[in-house]
Formats: C-alpha cells, sequence, structure tokens
C-alpha cells in the first residue's frame, strides 16, 4: 500500500500539473501565431528535433543510472547512492558539453534540412538559443532522478509545471510587447537554468548526505552492469530518436517547413496526451522498480500480475482517447485555431492509429525500465531505424504527410510490437507471451469497435462546426466508448481491482472529510 499511495500521490500532483500544462499551451499557441507566423512554429519544431538528435549524446544514461539506484534506495544503502550520484553529475555535465559542442559545430549544416530556407531574421542565433537550452537541460538536474527513483516523483513535478507554467505567461507576454522571437527563446534558457538549480536545491534539503564528500569507488561489478545497461540503451536511444524525431526532418524535406507547422498543432494535442498519461506511467515506475529489487518480496508472479493490471488501464486509457481523437482532431482544431490548418481524414486516420500503437506500448516498454531489460532486445532499435527511415522517406514522396507516419506505423508494427513483449515475458516473466498477444488483440478489436460506433454516432449530429456541436461529439466520445469496454470487462479481475481502489481511496477521502480515522 506504500508503494500504492506514493504512486497515486506522484499521479495527483502530475494530473494537477499536466491540466494547467496544457491549458497555458493552448493559450500560449494561440498568442504564437496570432503575432508570428506558421514558419516560426515550423522552425521550433525542426530545431528541436535537431537537437533531439544531438541528444544522442546523452547514450541512454539517465535510464541506466535509474535502474542503478532503485536498489541502493530500497536497501537504504547510503554510501552507494552517493557513489552513483557523483558518477551521475560528471556523466550529464560532460553530456551537456557535448551537446552544447555537437551544436555549434552543427551550425553550417541546418540549412540542409529546409526545403525552402524561411525569411526569419537571425537564422543562426534562433539555432544557437537552442542549442543553449538543450545543453543547459543538463546541468543541475542529475539530483531531479534521486528524487523520482525514491517514489517522489510529486516533488519533481511541481518544480516542472510550476517553472513551465511561468515561462509561458512570460513568453506570451514578451510576444505581444516586443513580437520579438529572440526574446521568447532566451526566457526559455533562462527558466530551463533556473528550474534545474531549483530542484537541485530541493534535493540537497532531502537528501544533505548529497553534500558529503567521502565518496566511495563503485565496486567493479556495479560499474560493469552500469556500463551494459548504458550500451544498450544507447542503442534503444537511437530507434527511439529516429522514430520521434526524424519525423519534422523528413517533413521539412521532402514536404515542406509549412507541414511541420501544420502537423505542430496535432502534434502539440498527442503529445499533451501523451504526457498526462505518462503521468500514471511514470509515477509507477519507481513502485516498479523497488518490487523488483526487494528481494524479499519479488517473484515473477506478483510481478506479473501487476503488469497485466497496469496493462489492462493502458488499454482504457488509449482506447478511450484514440476514440476521441478520431472523432475530434479536425472539429477541435477548426476552433481553436481554424479550419484552414486541418488535415484531410486519411491523415488523422494514420496520425490517430500511430498515436494508438505507440500507446500501447507504455507498460512494456516501463517494465523494460524499471526491471532494468535493456541489453535483451538491444538490436531491436537498429532495425526498427532502419525501417523507419527508408518506410518513411519513401511514402513521404509519394502520399506527402501521410506517408511520414505510415512508415512509423510499419516500423513499429515490424520490430516493436512483438519484439518488446517477448523479451519481458522470456527473460523477466519466463513465461510464454501468447498471452500477452491474446490481451493484445482482444483489447485492440474492443477498441475499434468503440471508434466506430463514437464515429457512426457523432456523425449523426449534423449541426454546423460550432461549440455546441463539438460539446455534443465529445459527450458522445466520453458515453460510447467507456460503456463499451464496461461491458466487455466489468467481469474482469482486473477491473474488479481498480474498481475495489477506487472505492477505498473514495471512502477513505470521505472518512477523512467527515472526521472519521
Amino acid at each position: 500500500m506504500s508503494r500504492t499511495k506514493s504512486s497515486l500521490k506522484n499521479l495527483l500532483a502530475a494530473a494537477i500539473g499536466q491540466a494547467l500544462g496544457i491549458i497555458i499551451s493552448m493559450a500560449s499557441r494561440v498568442v504564437f501565431l496570432d503575432i508570428l507566423s506558421e514558419e516560426y512554429l515550423g522552425l521550433s519544431g525542426l530545431f528541436s528535433n535537431i537537437l533531439t538528435v544531438f541528444s544522442l549524446a546523452e547514450l541512454g544514461v539517465g535510464q541506466a543510472m535509474n535502474f542503478s539506484l532503485y536498489k541502493p534506495l530500497a536497501e537504504k544503502n547510503i554510501p552507494r547512492i552517493k557513489s552513483l550520484m557523483h558518477l551521475y553529475k560528471k556523466a550529464y555535465i560532460t553530456i551537456g558539453c557535448l551537446i552544447a559542442v555537437i551544436g555549434i559545430a552543427f551550425t553550417p549544416f541546418y540549412r540542409v534540412f529546409m526545403d525552402n530556407v524561411p525569411d526569419i531574421p537571425m537564422l543562426t542565433a534562433i539555432y544557437w538559443l537552442f542549442t543553449l537550452n538543450t545543453a543547459l537541460s543538463y546541468f543541475f538536474s542529475y539530483k531531479r532522478a534521486l528524487i523520482i527513483c525514491d517514489e517522489k516523483r510529486y516533488i519533481a513535478t511541481v518544480y516542472r509545471y510550476g517553472f513551465y507554467f511561468f515561462l509561458n505567461v512570460i513568453q506570451m507576454i514578451l510576444l505581444i510587447i516586443t513580437r520579438n522571437y529572440i526574446l521568447y527563446l532566451t526566457a526559455q534558457v533562462i527558466f530551463t537554468l533556473a528550474e534545474n538549480i531549483a530542484v537541485s536545491r530541493k534535493a540537497d534539503i532531502m537528501y544533505p548526505y548529497l553534500k558529503e564528500k567521502n565518496i566511495e569507488k563503485i565496486p567493479h561489478e556495479t560499474l560493469t552492469e552500469i556500463k551494459k545497461n548504458i550500451s544498450a540503451m544507447f542503442m534503444h536511444k537511437i530507434g527511439g530518436m529516429v522514430v520521434m524525431s526524424t519525423d519534422n526532418l523528413i517533413l521539412s524535406r521532402f514536404v515542406g517547413l509549412a507541414a511541420v507547422g501544420l502537423y505542430s498543432n496535432y502534434f502539440l494535442i498527442t503529445d499533451a496526451l501523451n504526457k498526462v498519461i505518462s503521468q500514471i506511467f511514470n509515477s509507477v515506475v519507481a513502485g516498479v522498480g523497488n518490487l523488483h529489487a526487494d528481494r524479499t518480496e519479488q517473484g515473477s508472479g506478483k510481478l506479473q500480475s501487476t503488469f497485466n493490471k497496469i496493462f489492462f488501464l493502458n488499454f482504457w486509457i488509449y482506447g478511450f482517447c484514440a476514440c476521441c481523437l478520431w472523432v475530434l482532431f479536425n472539429p477541435f482544431i477548426s476552433l481553436w485555431l481554424r479550419e484552414s490548418l486541418c488535415f484531410d481524414d486519411f491523415t488523422v486516420l494514420i496520425i490517430v492509429i500511430n498515436f494508438y500503437l505507440t500507446g500501447m506500448r507504455k507498460t512494456t516498454l516501463m517494465f523494460r525500465e524499471a526491471t532494468g531489460a535493456f541489453y535483451y532486445d538491444r538490436w531491436k532499435p537498429i532495425i526498427e531505424s532502419l525501417i523507419n527511415i527508408i518506410a518513411s522517406v519513401f511514402l513521404a514522396k509519394r502520399l506527402g504527410v501521410s506517408g511520414v507516419f505510415l512508415g512509423t506505423i510499419i516500423s513499429t508494427v515490424a520490430a516493436c510490437l512483438w519484439v518488446e513483449p517477448y523479451v519481458l515475458y522470456k527473460y523477466i516473466f519466463k513465461k510464454s507471451v501468447k498471452e500477452y498477444f491474446g490481451k493484445f488483440a482482444v483489447y485492440t478489436a474492443a477498441s475499434l469497435l468503440a471508434c466506430a460506433a463514437a464515429s457512426a454516432v457523432s456523425g449523426m449530429i449534423t449541426l454546423p462546426n460550432t461549440l455546441a456541436a463539438f460539446i455534443l461529439k465529445a459527450l458522445v466520445c466520453v458515453l460510447i466508448p467507456n460503456l463499451i469496454f464496461l461491458a466487455l470487462f466489468f467481469k474482469s479481475e482486473n477491473f474488479a481491482y481498480f474498481l475495489g481502489l477506487v472505492k477505498k481511496l473514495f471512502g477513505s477521502f470521505l472518512g477523512k472529510m467527515f472526521g472519521k480515522h
């Protein structure tokens, strides 16, 4: 229950923070498009993706080091924690400097990724500010990992979204008053550094032993394991970078910078949803890591039971969100911005399928991170990357925007959807993966049924695209998928678990409200 309470506390903080983050992001995007052109939006997406590629210099150190912290935290082994944090500090300072050097060295080449160079002043200065912001994000940030791995992610979340909210407010004010994109980006650099310093100081207060100078040498076997995990995570980082960060590069090169700006509006929504949902998984990953590290509680049965529960929740959330996106994507874009910024239905369908398939991997990837199973599928991301680049470039030339994301779907199906669960079941659960694929098929069939039903019913709403029509369609999306999922799974063990958890939390809340203990 202590793990459950920590996870719920992390989740509550994340839900509130993400809600505020989405609201301020939407407002900021409206101000941005009103004052600056769509090309600035495309430029932001392009430079962000270029710097994400350079972040390969991180080598997967973060996840590998996080895994190495679970066991000493569970055992309260302070000397080992101090040694690991000292190593973490040196690694992240080196990475930040390396990214800065690589980014600046790349200055003569960034225009290669532009189909047409936009008429935007001080392009190189803008690129350097993006580089500086990415490099500075690694300084003073290593202590955040200790807070998160200690099942106190909610503290890091408060700092993250607090700074993010005020950054967006300041950026909107700067744009309204000055209309200056350089000042807009400068504020981002300042807030990135300020947030990392603030989190670092909070960690020093929470863990005063971090200031102690007597650092023990890390045992050879621990270093060997860390290096092994880092080498594996580096290959996973390559795969993730190619699949998630080259879409804008391919769009910019083969379709045009305007298409990058157009897609960024859809990406803002799917990214916001993914961040909200990721908070659920992030809030429990430390608990799973702690469970796996605690030898007195460890056992593939308990671990797999936890996996099944989270995978069920994973399906319900992403199945529901996919229905909402398919029905509401273009109506929302039309109301929020304007109809001319909408993609055709086929492109929207491809984006939604990509969102769903990527989302359904969350549980497997989270367990891989928590259990340290990075090494076993280390070659998978290389194959995934090759398939993605070849398919996306080939299809982008023929289908345009939809071809880029269809290429991503092809690489996901060919290299991820079966390899990741196979590795987890074979090496961690030590069972056949057939059970997983059976569940995946049932969950996907239920999601397709829900999407078809929601789409059919919302299609009966023939009102013009007004706020009233959007609200009616949104109500359809809220009711129909959840009612279908409820009808199909209300007798399942996983549904009973979450229903019991909700009842327990609600009862506890009422008890506290009315003074019952």
